[in-house]
């Protein structure tokens, strides 16, 4: 995003200084005189009260909740090392006997984590106890939620309006009836590599290979022609997902939906991740809210096409216009 940014501050007479060690930190210096700092994806827009909120994922469900939105049934729960720092019971097991209650499969995902780490469809015990321990080697709270079908999309709203719209894939191959599960991966990685994704598929991750074998499926096995297989449970463009865009077809009422939550959140610039059915196109008919973003990176997306670039080159752009003022 650094480099982004500095290429189209002079476009708005703003010029942008990089930390020259890692390129992910760097000052905005309008005409004006003003200044504005970013990190990584964090910008100056959004206040700080509200950007914690959304980055814990159960206190921002907690108030979305509580304000009326369509949230997805969940709980959160602790390492052993934390429940012992804060005398809580809320335990792995605890975990497990919700999950039983709720009934599988369930989601688990680290509460503070994003790009989908250690997020995980568990189906039975062993699948549950496996994406626990997952998630507390990257974060000591744990959310176990209700899992819910449709499709997952990706709303941004700036100042007030939607500026950006796609529909996540989770990583997927089609076969071609040849080649195996690992090498059409492979084929995939290279795309990525041509593409300046710096995505990395893990060939290795434990998420990967229990879901092809629900579909009866190795990584050795052979694929046949025009077969769809999906790699992984989320969508998210990090984990290696496809993105297609919907901003000119998104419905008017999920636009206003997406605006109204991101300003109900205290929030100027937001992602608002949802799973419909049927669509973000029509009427809104069932849906939940997965999560808020409130530094919503595009990195991944800019780089699946031209007309995407263009998107997020516009968005930027706007970005720079709401931080000078």
């Amino acid at each position: 995003m650094g480099q982004l940014l500095k290429r189209l501050a002079p476009r708005i007479g703003a010029k942008v200084m990089l930390e020259p060690a890692w390129g992910v930190a760097g000052q905005i210096r309008f005409k004006s005189g003003r200044t504005r700092y970013f990190r990584y994806t964090s910008l100056d827009l959004n206040p700080v009260g509200a950007s914690d909120i959304a980055k814990d994922k159960d206190y921002a469900n907690f108030f979305m909740q509580k304000l009326g939105y369509a949230t997805i049934p969940g709980r959160t729960f602790f390492s052993d090392a934390w429940c012992e720092a804060i005398g809580s019971t809320r335990n792995i097991g605890a975990a497990y006997a919700y999950a039983s209650k709720l009934g599988f499969p369930v989601i688990v995902k680290p509460n503070s984590q994003s790009q989908g780490r250690a997020v995980a469809l568990a189906h039975t015990r062993r699948d549950f106890y496996r994406a626990m321990r997952a998630v507390f080697e990257v974060d000591r709270v744990a959310l176990v939620q209700q899992a819910v079908r449709g499709q997952d999309y990706r709303v941004v709203v700036l100042d007030g309006r939607v500026v950006s719209a796609y529909e996540r894939i989770p990583l997927n191959i089609v076969g071609d009836g040849r080649s195996t599960v690992a090498q059409l991966l492979a084929r995939k990685q290279r795309a990525f590599v041509r593409l300046g994704r710096d995505t990395v598929i893990k060939l290795d991750d434990p998420r990967m290979r229990a879901k092809l074998a629900r579909q009866k499926l190795t990584m050795r096995s052979v694929v046949p022609k025009g077969t769809l297989a999906y790699l992984l449970d989320n969508a998210n463009l990090s984990s290696g997902g496809d993105a297609v865009d919907v901003t000119g077809s998104i419905h008017p009422a999920f636009k206003r939906l997406a605006v109204r939550l991101t300003r109900d959140m205290g929030l100027r610039l937001c992602g608002v991740d949802l799973m419909v059915e049927g669509g973000i196109d029509r009427t809104p008919g069932r849906y939940w809210i997965l999560e808020i973003n409130a530094a919503p990176g595009l990195d991944h997306y800019v780089k699946s096409g031209k007309a995407q670039q263009k998107i997020v080159e516009d968005f930027y752009l706007e970005v720079l216009k709401s931080l000078e003022h």
